[in-house]
């Protein structure tokens, strides 16, 4: 008699974060299918880190992002400030939970927080506690074949900034989020 060996099979438990965990959870795998199906992988590229860098610089904000939402925020652009500054370097995935870019995510358009200590309700996160950011701009790329955020183009920084200059700063993310679309060739509905 032979016996076959027996393979394990790892279950990747996905964690959720939101009052509704299966509405989040068919949604990341309707945004997982468009990734396969755009063709967009899960890793840095090029050509985003230059939107992410070119953002960061128009903004004098020390990071840019193009974040990807998957069972994880995954950086496909990414702008950190120079190593000799002093400032944390940024890897290139975080959790779903961090940051802002999960409210982007959920609400479908963008976030201005010039001051994020002057909200109560973004005040207190693991990304102000990590790494001090006082000041978040951040705007999806909305998926027009599925009406999903596939996407969010963020920048942030330790310091605040002011509510006059919240609309300027907020367009150029917006700038940066339409040209990553056009990069990534996502599809997306028409501009207010």
């Amino acid at each position: 008699m032979m016996t076959l060996p027996t393979t394990r099979i790892a279950q990747h438990q996905i964690q959720t974060y939101t009052d509704d965990p299966a509405t989040e959870l068919s949604e990341m795998a309707t945004r997982l299918t468009r990734f396969s199906e755009l063709g967009i992988p899960m890793q840095g590229q090029e050509v985003l880190d230059d939107i992410a860098t070119d953002m960061a610089e128009r903004t004098g904000f020390l990071y840019g992002m193009v974040n990807a939402f998957s069972d994880e925020q995954t950086f496909l652009g990414l702008h950190n400030p120079p190593r000799e500054a002093g400032y944390p370097i940024v890897g290139r995935s975080m959790s779903r939970s961090h940051g802002w870019c999960p409210e982007v995510i959920q609400r479908k358009r963008g976030l201005p927080l010039p001051n994020v200590a002057a909200s109560p309700r973004f005040q207190s996160n693991h990304v102000v506690d990590a790494i001090g950011i006082q000041s978040y701009f951040g705007s999806p790329i909305i998926d027009e074949a599925t009406g999903l955020a596939l996407l969010t183009v963020c920048i942030i920084d330790p310091e605040p900034r002011t509510l006059g200059d919240a609309a300027r700063l907020q367009t150029i993310v917006r700038e940066a989020a339409r040209t990553a679309a056009d990069v990534l060739k996502i599809p997306t509905p028409p501009a207010p």
